[in-house]
């Protein structure tokens, strides 16, 4: 089967297994939407592992043109979660 297709852009990658959440809680804001500028060192996501929360964040600055997991996807090591052009 064909992969589905990732928008063109830099690919935040997934440093290590875990769940992917948009949001510090469930009823705070999401730390980024598409459309939104970021520099480098900004909150992007959390990747939860072993009960701790590993803030991701934008390894350059630019634009998020997609976020590619939704809360509480289980994501794997290497897995693109942000898409910055």
């Amino acid at each position: 089967p064909a992969a589905a297709a990732t928008p063109a852009g830099h690919q935040v990658l997934s440093p290590m297994v875990g769940s992917f959440y948009r949001a510090p809680s469930p009823d705070a804001k999401p730390f980024v939407e598409i459309g939104q500028s970021v520099n480098a060192g900004d909150t992007l996501c959390i990747v939860e592992a072993m009960k701790m929360m590993n803030q991701i964040e934008a390894d350059k600055a630019g634009t998020v043109v997609a976020i590619l997991a939704e809360d509480g996807d289980a994501v794997e090591f290497d897995q693109p979660l942000v898409i910055i052009e």
